[in-house]
């Protein structure tokens, strides 16, 4: 696992993954476009998460069973076409179907970050998926902004069209670059389903893992769908242009959290976990101040985004460290598990800013926080922990 494929798979797992985010910070723009409410569409980011969740347990399995140099590239190209219906859709429920479709589709991402632990040597394991982990979650965060300097000058189905030549030509470099390596076991596809759901339940530690995961992504999405509410509202009205600026303060906390992955080498991946949900918990103590100013805004960003981004190349890495024979199939159920948290936590973002704005999205993160940290006291102890 060199640097140069290294990076290659961090910038096309950021592509893959963005995909699922250029439309939210254009929430407004779209339902303008498309005569359809801002709560509805909120329904944009949810139905691709959703359908990311289903692409995951659908797709990503098959990493285990298949030549990788030929179906991640496949899956780059499928989703591309996606991108083209997305950005030719007449109506908003057009534009919902497709999204969703977009959202099965786009998974390279997460049959790449299997693929760098299977290539990379033991020592230094942790820092090869964090860095490609940490490509990926840098991909959520620049998309936003990508996405709304593009739509402020040229529209927003223009996001879509560009989306879809970057990943053609990303497909191309993959198919070129990836070694071809001999399936790892060889099973069916229903039983290769299954094997999914048998290691979650047999893995007391994965379980644990599973939780913490989703609970975080939930957070995450909650937190940055509800993001571009406030700036789109008094006292701030910002454009989509400057909406998207906000994700490269997101970008400095993906940078900053880039070496999580170290820390897991070290053997410091528990402790350091429960840092991380300390100032999750930290962030949106902050967060309830922050309504009306944008300097406050931009520290609970990069806050919420240092730490999360750790939490996610921690858990990952852990769940890496299970199995060798499965690590595909432990990915599905580690993604398929944020995204379902994710779909969960951008459909309580409209909920909370309807029934008290900023201010209930800032209670509710510090409820999930102190949640999850009460969960890691618990869990990190005896069996449930990874060795």
């Amino acid at each position: 696992m060199t640097g140069g494929l290294t990076f290659l798979f961090a910038v096309a797992g950021g592509a893959a993954v963005g995909n699922l985010y250029w439309a939210q910070p254009l929430l407004d723009f779209i339902a303008g476009d498309l005569h359809a409410s801002t709560a509805a569409a909120g329904w944009l980011v949810t139905a691709t998460q959703v359908g990311y969740a289903t692409g995951i347990l659908l797709f990503v399995p098959l990493g285990d069973v298949l030549d990788r140099r030929r179906l991640i590239p496949l899956m780059m190209l499928v989703a591309a076409v996606m991108l083209v219906l997305c950005a030719l859709a007449p109506s908003f429920g057009v534009l919902l179907a497709a999204i969703s479709l977009l959202g099965v589709t786009t998974v390279a991402g997460q049959l790449l970050t299997p693929l760098a632990g299977d290539l990379a040597v033991e020592a230094q394991r942790g820092h090869v998926v964090g860095t490609v982990t940490s490509g990926i979650l840098t991909g959520i965060l620049i998309s936003r902004t990508i996405s709304g300097l593009v739509a402020e000058f040229a529209g927003w189905r223009t996001v879509f069209v560009a989306a879809a030549v970057v990943a053609v030509l990303l497909a191309a470099l993959l198919h070129r670059k990836i070694p071809a390596l001999e399936p790892k076991t060889r099973l069916p596809y229903f039983r290769l389903i299954a094997s999914v759901f048998s290691v979650v339940r047999r893995e007391r530690a994965v379980r644990w893992t599973l939780l913490l995961g989703g609970t975080g992504f939930a957070i995450f999405t909650m937190f940055w769908t509800s993001l571009t509410f406030l700036l789109s509202s008094p006292p701030f009205e910002y454009p989509v242009s400057v909406i998207g600026l906000f994700g490269l303060a997101g970008l400095a906390g993906a940078l900053a959290a880039r070496r999580a992955g170290r820390l897991h080498d070290r053997g410091w991946s528990l402790p350091a976990t429960g840092v991380a949900w300390v100032l999750v918990l930290v962030s949106f103590i902050v967060a309830m101040f922050a309504g009306r100013s944008v300097v406050l805004v931009l520290v609970v960003v990069v806050l919420i985004d240092v730490a999360i981004q750790a939490l996610n190349i921690l858990n990952q890495t852990r769940i890496f460290a299970v199995s060798n024979e499965a690590r595909s199939r432990l990915n599905t159920a580690f993604v398929t598990g944020n995204f379902i948290g994710g779909a969960i936590g951008s459909a309580a973002a409209a909920v909370l800013w309807s029934v008290g704005e900023w201010h209930a999205v800032s209670l509710a993160g510090m409820v999930l926080s102190g949640l999850a940290l009460t969960i890691w006291l618990i869990g990190r102890r005896g069996a449930l922990v990874v060795p």
